[in-house]
């Protein structure tokens, strides 16, 4: 891999992590500047940030040249423009920090059929990029990964507005099951489509890019679930967990964002699906950062068979590799130079061997 040339080392341990094998050390992906660094361009506008196919090749040209990627970090970055390839007729609006869209008009007399229209003007923009991006990524200079895509709960709520969202999962549950079902057929579809897209060309297609940079031996998708902080486990056992099986049975292994506080209760539920592989944990605004704080959590996760995936900050990286599982631990972190980034991995090799009981 151009941008990663100690690749076939990482492959190694990325298929030991997935195969439940355990190593020397857990498997680190440690991102630090480089000394000769290319300036990346500033967008003008949210929209050319997202969506423009020459600002995206000349970022990522200049993020690729000044990063180094330590350990097993994989050379990705995000394509957050992805969410318009499922708006449904919604308005998106662009800043440089996001993008969201209007709540859609709605009529429960004849509510929106939410067909998959695939010459939908912003799925078409979208894909455009998308092509650039796998055409900059040739066969194998860095991953592109899967899509950035809203799961079906997600879309649902931002296009209904998160009240009515809320009040029709009372109201109308046999609508709601339907409509999810619908859209979740769609995710999959367009998955399904940018991974086909992206393996006519690029080895590294199955990957997940840019905030959680998680490669695999074998194809997987990840998903989330953000409405459901919103939701009791009932709530959630009969409204996302079908999304999730459905996920699961057309992809096979899965990745879950597991996000905030609210997000904990449904922990259980999670780890009873055998499809769902890997939990990202994240503590969520306001929260101590992942550390010792979240042992009795990780060990919760790790002890259900999944594997945990974690930014830890460098000060906490010590204490979590003496007491979890290496055999099923992805910890991302940033460093401050190429040198510290050597020095962790040798660190956590001699934290593994003196361990603490799990």
């Amino acid at each position: 891999m151009k941008y990663k040339l100690d690749w076939p080392e990482a492959r190694e341990r990325w298929t030991a992590l997935w195969e439940g094998r355990r190593l020397d050390r857990p498997l680190i992906c440690a991102t630090a500047p480089r000394e000769t660094r290319c300036i990346p361009p500033k967008p003008r506008s949210g929209r050319q940030k997202y969506l423009d196919p020459d600002f995206n090749r000349r970022w990522f040209h200049a993020q690729l040249e000044s990063t180094h990627f330590g350990g097993e970090a994989i050379p990705s970055f995000l394509l957050n423009g992805g969410w318009v390839a499922s708006c449904y007729g919604a308005r998106p609006h662009f800043n440089l920090h996001t993008i969201w869209f209007e709540s859609l008009p709605f009529d429960w007399d004849a509510p929106p059929a939410f067909d998959l229209d695939w010459k939908d003007v912003w799925f078409r923009r979208y894909e455009t990029l998308h092509r650039a991006i796998v055409g900059l990524a040739g066969k194998d200079d860095f991953m592109v990964g899967q899509v950035c895509l809203l799961p079906a709960s997600d879309v649902l709520a931002l296009l209904l507005g998160g009240e009515q969202f809320l009040l029709a999962l009372v109201e109308r549950p046999d609508w709601v099951r339907r409509t999810l079902r619908k859209l979740t057929e769609n995710w999959c579809a367009i998955v399904g489509h940018f991974h086909l897209l992206t393996a006519a060309t690029n080895d590294f297609w199955y990957g997940n890019a840019g905030w959680a940079r998680v490669w695999g031996p074998e194809p997987f998708v990840s998903t989330q679930s953000d409405i459901s902080c919103m939701l009791s486990p009932e709530m959630f056992a009969e409204f996302i967990l079908p999304e999730l099986d459905l996920v699961g049975q057309r992809f096979g292994r899965v990745w879950y964002h597991l996000d905030g506080p609210p997000a904990h209760r449904h922990l259980p539920a999670l780890c009873s699906r055998e499809y769902l592989r890997v939990i990202q944990w994240v503590p969520g605004a306001g929260q101590p950062p992942n550390g010792p704080a979240y042992l009795d959590l990780y060990r919760t996760i790790q002890r259900a068979g999944k594997i945990l995936h974690i930014y830890v900050p460098m000060e906490n990286i010590e204490s979590i590799v003496r007491s979890l599982d290496p055999s099923r631990l992805i910890i991302e972190t940033t460093v401050r130079s190429v040198r510290e980034a050597n020095e962790l991995l040798a660190a956590a090799r001699h934290w593994a061997g003196r361990q603490a009981r799990v």
